[in-house]
């Protein structure tokens, strides 16, 4: 199978490429005619070919080279020619969760691979705060059989939160997470650090866990939000994150030795963060050395139509040269890993993942080690066989969605005047804000919700510890009609409902609950669409147009619900690292304070 194993390691190969660099043998494949962005030099080299052998570069030369030299074997060599084209590095994207994909890992690398990204560092932390070690382990085995090379960054922070704010399926100790690096050679880095103020206020737990990489020579990822966390967070050995939503943070972070991640995404969800951070560099004048892009999370729709080479476009188009553009999504992360001898640019040694694309950044062809795995556009068979034989979850990923058989998914009605600390939506929707709202005394909910832009939110326990349930309200959701539920409800994943009515709601339950998890969206007692998630109720067993198509079909049903916020961003309402107010299964949570708050005062 196409594997990144498929490649001989140099260390095996070094005469060979040599010999094949001097004419003394014929390299097996040649990709001659085309314009070569170097990263290295951030130019454009006009004329060149590149000769390939064993699945690396063995050099780069003038085209029309190999054409003229003289000696035996070129009948063995196939020589493609790319009439004029720009031939470009594979793209390595530095943070990503396969899981917001809601597909496999194998099944991710289809359009990862048509967007020309031929390695990622993925952090899988969703897994893992479902499985304990036993689902990163899976994800990682499942990566292995995948034509894409995935590195993992080893998640640091499950559960997100201490047990008396959230109940999570997984608890990965600091000496679970050691033995995960000393286990796995594709464990590269520490996923990203969550919990900022905990690292900031010196908390034992997470410091051993940040102990646990340092002391191994690993480098920590970050996220980090607020100014004023960025000097204690950097002390504590973190060097990149991929929160930087402003200029001015991303200023502060790069002044402070942390690599800044800009992400890139759909300008309509909370992930385009891009266009702001990047001013740090087109308006503050800051140096793109230690700079990267990325794309951090993307449903299955999303994954084909934002890609790493649109997140690089959207720098090109920021003010970036077109070959740094490029480098902030290949060189630089593969340098920001300690991996750029092998990936990031094309050159004598590194691993032949390289794209073909026209003067828009547009990508038209991936070679995979050498492979071409994509040709004007499509996948080739060569892909297709790979893409065949995916990877299958154990029985034990099937089952993972535990919920109590009668459960109350709305609040009692108060029988007189209260204050509800509310969830307000703030746009674009990762941040939300707390919101004291009076309630004056009504015989049912339909008013409140009229008159105050309001409807339910619920988190429902379904890892089989407590059966908890915790109640809300969520202000300017938009949700007029119906009721909506996730089984991706980070971190802990645990459900998350919103709705306006409890029959609704027990429908949208039902519904995640006999597809062994997923989203849907419901109206009236009818489901409008759904996406089964039956993998830990986070992935899809599909190809990756069956879960594309069927996303599609969801984010349709959403809209027509009047939801202001994408079905991601409603996944992150229990996510209680992320400011100011947000509501597990354990109850509503005051992020800054770290500690539970009542619905009704």
């Amino acid at each position: 199978m196409l594997t990144r194993f498929s490649v001989a390691p140099l260390h095996t190969m070094t005469r060979s490429l040599a010999a094949v660099g001097r004419g003394r043998e014929a390299p097996e494949l040649v990709i001659t005619g085309g314009r070569v962005l170097s990263t290295y030099t951030e130019r454009m080299l006009a004329d060149r070919e590149i000769w390939i052998k064993g699945g690396r570069i063995a050099a780069v030369k003038p085209a029309g080279t190999f054409k003229a030299a003289a000696g035996a074997g070129k009948t063995r060599t196939t020589i493609y020619d790319v009439r004029g084209g720009i031939l470009a590095p594979g793209l390595v994207d530095p943070h990503v969760h396969i899981e917001s994909s809601m597909m496999t890992a194998c099944a991710f690398a289809e359009a990862a691979l048509l967007n020309g990204t031929t390695t990622v560092f993925c952090d899988s932390h969703e897994i893992g705060n479902v499985c304990d070690v036993a689902g990163v382990e899976w994800m990682l085995e499942d990566a292995r059989r995948a034509p894409l090379s995935i590195f993992l960054t080893v998640p640091s922070t499950v559960p997100a939160t201490n047990a008396q704010l959230e109940t999570a399926g997984g608890d990965l100790t600091p000496a679970k997470i050691g033995r995960i690096f000393d286990r796995w050679p594709e464990a590269a880095a520490l996923g990203e650090k969550m919990d900022y103020v905990s690292v900031a206020l010196g908390d034992a737990r997470s410091h051993a866990i940040l102990a646990e990489a340092l002391q191994r020579g690993r480098p920590v990822s970050g996220h980090v939000y607020g100014r004023e966390f960025v000097t204690a967070y950097a002390a504590s050995g973190v060097t990149d994150t991929h929160e930087a939503i402003d200029r001015e943070i991303s200023d502060d972070l790069l002044d402070a030795g942390v690599w800044v991640f800009l992400r890139g995404g759909n300008p309509r969800t909370p992930w385009h963060s891009l266009p702001q951070a990047i001013k740090a560099i087109t308006e503050l004048g800051a140096n793109p050395k230690r700079v990267c892009v990325c794309t951090d999370d993307r449903d299955a729709d999303d994954l084909f139509l934002f890609g790493m080479d649109w997140v690089v476009r959207q720098a090109a188009a920021a003010g970036l040269k077109r070959p740094t553009a490029w480098s902030l999504g290949s060189l630089h992360p593969a340098t920001r890993y300690a991996k750029d001898g092998e990936f990031g640019g094309l050159a004598p040694a590194r691993r032949a993942d390289l794209v073909l694309v026209n003067d828009e950044l547009e990508v038209q062809n991936t070679w995979y080690g050498g492979e071409l795995v994509v040709e004007g556009r499509k996948i080739t068979p060569v892909l297709e066989r790979a893409l065949s034989r995916r990877y299958r979850y154990p029985t034990a990923a099937y089952r993972t969605v535990k919920v109590p058989k009668r459960v109350k998914l709305t609040p009692v009605l108060p029988a007189r005047e209260v204050t509800a600390n509310v969830i307000r939506v703030v746009p674009p929707g990762i941040v939300t804000a707390r919101e004291q709202v009076c309630l004056a005394q009504r015989a049912d909910w339909t008013g409140h919700f009229r008159a105050q832009g309001l409807c339910f939110l619920t988190v429902v326990e379904r890892h089989g510890r407590n059966g908890g349930v915790a109640h809300g309200l969520l202000k300017d959701f938009g949700l007029q009609d119906g009721a909506v539920a996730s089984s991706v409800g980070h971190d802990a994943h645990n459900i998350v409902l919103a709705g306006t009515s409890e029959a609704d709601m027990q429908i949208a339950l039902a519904t995640v609950k006999k597809l062994r998890g997923g989203v849907c969206a419901v109206r009236r007692g009818k489901v409008l669409a759904s996406v089964a998630l039956p993998v830990a109720g986070l992935l899809s067993d599909q190809r990756a147009p069956v879960v594309a198509k069927a996303t599609t079909q969801l984010k349709r049903a959403w809209a027509k619900l009047g939801c202001t916020v994408p079905y991601m961003g409603f996944n992150l309402l229990p996510l209680s690292v992320i400011p100011d107010f947000r509501l597990t299964d354990k109850g509503l949570v005051d992020v800054k304070a770290m500690k539970l708050v009542k619905l009704f005062e």
